[in-house]
């Protein structure tokens, strides 16, 4: 069994039974107003657009995008990230989702201690993608927050990709815990960190989940890959989930995915009380439809 590919999400999507309120934080990005609309038009969400209303409204009417089951608030530049939290925290909404706006100023309304979406865990972008040619599916994180995350932090992030593996259909995920080498090296200390949390989960911890680590990147994804360099394990060549140790690493290696070969791809922020639909302001539409709908899959009917 693998993970639910953007088919069967956009088709879990349609089927729900009512639309789910997300607050867009920065409404007046033409693919976030594209996207809303075609999930609006398909029963998935009912759009909230936090940003200039003006702006708003000039940038639907530009792109001949009507806004019938949108509701708009206003708010000036430095209060839209804090005025879309709150639509989520006080219950107006249950999505968050990032639009046109820095990543740092919606991340400081999500963490603000009173009036964010903290739960106490570290928060981390997870990375649904799906490369069509090798018909294969797996999680990414953390492609987009953590920088140089802890054990501690990792074991967060590694909590969290297994909640969205889970929801996403498989009972016991396989993780790979990524490093240049499958060698652990004094000298490349992740490698030391995934052993011990391999060891861990061999020894009964975090047992919704089978770990191997360290792992590079070719004998997480390609059976013949560890063929060749004589390297077995229940997760070579069939990581369900890749969990890496620095931001450079996960962004470098997802973005090359994405702009190199024939995929699909959708991000959502995990760690937060509410799923964070979060992806970069150079993603198109479809990649923030893919986004929504992964988001949607977390949620409860």
């Amino acid at each position: 069994m693998s993970l639910a590919g953007f088919d069967e999400l956009f088709q879990r999507a349609d089927s729900r039974k009512a639309p789910v309120a997300v607050a867009a934080a920065g409404g007046d990005d033409p693919t976030v107003l594209e996207a809303l609309r075609e999930a609006c038009d398909r029963g998935w969400v009912a759009p909230v657009v936090v940003g200039a209303e003006g702006a708003i409204r000039e940038e639907a009417a530009k792109l001949g995008i009507g806004l019938e089951g949108f509701r708009i608030v206003s708010a000036e530049a430095e209060q839209v990230a804090v005025s879309a939290v709150a639509e989520v925290k006080e219950g107006r909404a249950r999505l968050l989702m990032k639009g046109r706006i820095s990543t740092p100023l919606l991340l400081r309304a999500v963490l603000s201690s009173d009036r964010g979406l903290r739960t106490g865990r570290t928060i981390c972008q997870v990375v649904l993608m799906e490369v069509l040619r090798d018909a294969r599916r797996f999680l990414m994180a953390d492609t987009g927050i953590s920088v140089q995350p802890k054990v501690e932090d990792r074991i967060d992030i590694l909590k969290s990709v297994v909640e969205v593996a889970h929801r996403l259909g498989l009972e016991l995920p396989r993780v790979a815990l990524m490093a240049a080498s499958e060698s652990v090296s004094s000298a490349m200390p992740e490698t030391g960190e995934a052993a011990e949390l391999q060891s861990r989960n061999q020894a009964g911890e975090f047992p919704d989940c089978l770990i191997q680590g360290p792992l590079s990147f070719d004998l997480a994804y390609a059976a013949d890959a560890g063929a060749k360099k004589r390297i077995d394990g229940a997760v070579v060549g069939a990581a369900d989930a890749m969990v890496f140790s620095t931001l450079l690493a996960a962004n470098l290696t997802v973005k090359a995915i994405m702009y190199t070969s024939d995929c699909r791809f959708g991000g959502v922020v995990r760690g937060t009380s509410a799923p964070v639909v979060f992806m970069s302001r150079a993603d198109s539409t479809s990649t923030r439809l893919n986004s929504l709908a992964l988001s949607l899959a977390l949620l409860d009917p």
